[in-house]
């Protein structure tokens, strides 16, 4: 970064909020919104209240106020979020991949019973059960840009059936349990409606083996390719036997599979480099779909063996490598989960109300998009290559940027920490 695009950060995240404004009911809420935010892109350790406050010369209770009991929607800041990134993916330059919607899911580990949502269940950051609660999210990703757009809380049967603790937690009554693909659909159906156009969605295997997501994005008229896993029940259009297949045992018996050559592709990843796979597909028919038919995609990582299958609604004709290239694009979405968790306090949240949990959830996109359409944007101002773009280097240069523009000279923005460039 040059000393003017730096000097520029200030002005461009003041002139980013201020679409906001009207998710406000009074000008002072709108003036700790921009606060919040602005802490969020600091360099603080701990990004909850009471650092926040410190950070920001506000008194904590002020800030605890703000999330939990400030007029203000975090709807209607959602919906406003994704007004803008539907504007802003029409200017980002793309591959032939178009816009790929990405769906998953995160945990975030926590301490106790009071946090909404939080219980023993898997939480995918450590990779084993652990007390945390889920959140689940839909990702834009279009060349090398890349977002989270939507996010919801995961809230379990357990705490559906006590009514009484989740109303000690805020949790209105229209929330309930819904299994994560229906929250899924429901963010799909959305963003389309705040004019967020998809060309394509993948997902991994915890909704790929769900018929009724499957089904769902169908019915919408949406292509896909999702990872699903090796018990994925399957068969061959030709089959005399009505009789499904798990996907394992289909791709190594069936003709359909065993016929063919390997087809070999190099596929580029931001963080683990460019990674060699070989692939097969062909075209099966699933339990629900009827007498239409769908890819089947086995892939092998040449280096490690590893496997994965996927599957897809995409037209007979459509190429192997495309297919594929969408399938692995979900890596965009663990991307944009390590940013938050690490830089912009996703993680950080400790209080015990649902909707100031929501509030700091929504605020965490806020601010995550901010960072992606800078970064977006200095890659369109460079010349050449954009290996120079990283924000790293220039992590000592940028301090007192969000803090100059809320009036605090000892203020700091940190935007290192991940290598947020060449495609952050």
């Amino acid at each position: 970064m040059t000393p003017e695009q730096i000097e520029q950060l200030g002005p461009a995240f003041a002139a980013y909020l201020q679409q906001f404004l009207f998710c406000c009911g009074y000008t002072q809420t709108f003036d700790l919104l921009g606060l919040y935010c602005r802490g969020l892109l600091s360099d603080l350790k701990r990004k909850t209240c009471e650092p926040l406050a410190l950070y920001s010369g506000v008194a904590v209770r002020t800030l605890q106020e703000f999330l939990k009991d400030h007029v203000w929607s975090s709807d209607q800041t959602r919906t406003f979020l994704q007004h803008h990134v539907a504007v802003e993916l029409l200017d980002w330059p793309a591959d032939d991949l178009g816009t790929v919607g990405l769906i998953d899911e995160t945990g975030s580990r926590k301490k106790g019973t009071k946090t909404p949502g939080v219980q023993r269940q898997w939480c995918g950051e450590l990779g084993k059960t652990e007390n945390c609660i889920v959140t689940v999210h839909l990702g834009v990703a279009k060349g090398r840009y890349k977002t989270l757009i939507d996010g919801d809380l995961f809230l379990p049967q357990s705490w559906d059936a006590d009514r009484d603790r989740c109303q000690e937690a805020g949790i209105p009554d229209d929330v309930r349990y819904r299994p994560k693909w229906q929250i899924a659909l429901e963010q799909v159906d959305r963003a389309r409606a705040n004019g967020v156009a998809f060309d394509w969605l993948t997902f991994d295997e915890g909704y790929g083996d769900k018929p009724g997501f499957l089904q769902g994005l169908g019915e919408r008229q949406l292509h896909y390719v999702g990872e699903v896993p090796k018990s994925f029940r399957c068969r061959a259009p030709g089959a005399r036997s009505r009789r499904a297949s798990r996907a394992d045992d289909l791709v190594r018996h069936s003709p359909l599979f065993t016929r063919q050559p390997w087809q070999c592709f190099r596929l580029e990843r931001q963080t683990l480099g460019e990674q060699e796979w070989e692939a097969k597909a062909a075209r099966v028919r699933l339990k629900f779909g009827g007498k239409r038919t769908y890819w089947l995609i086995w892939a092998r990582n040449v280096r490690t063996g590893e496997q994965k299958y996927f599957v897809s609604n995409a037209a007979a004709r459509a190429p192997l490598r495309r297919l594929l290239r969408v399938a692995f694009r979900r890596w965009n979405v663990e991307h944009a989960f390590r940013v938050s968790k690490s830089e912009i306090g996703f993680r950080h949240f400790e209080g015990r109300n649902y909707v100031a949990l929501m509030r700091h959830l929504t605020l965490c996109l806020v601010t995550l998009t901010f960072v992606a359409n800078q970064a977006e944007r200095l890659r369109g101002e460079k010349s050449g290559g954009d290996d120079g773009t990283g924000v790293r280097g220039a992590q000592p240069a940028v301090r007192g940027v969000a803090g100059g523009v809320a009036g605090h000279d000892s203020a700091g923005v940190h935007v290192g920490g991940h290598f947020l460039s060449p495609a952050a």
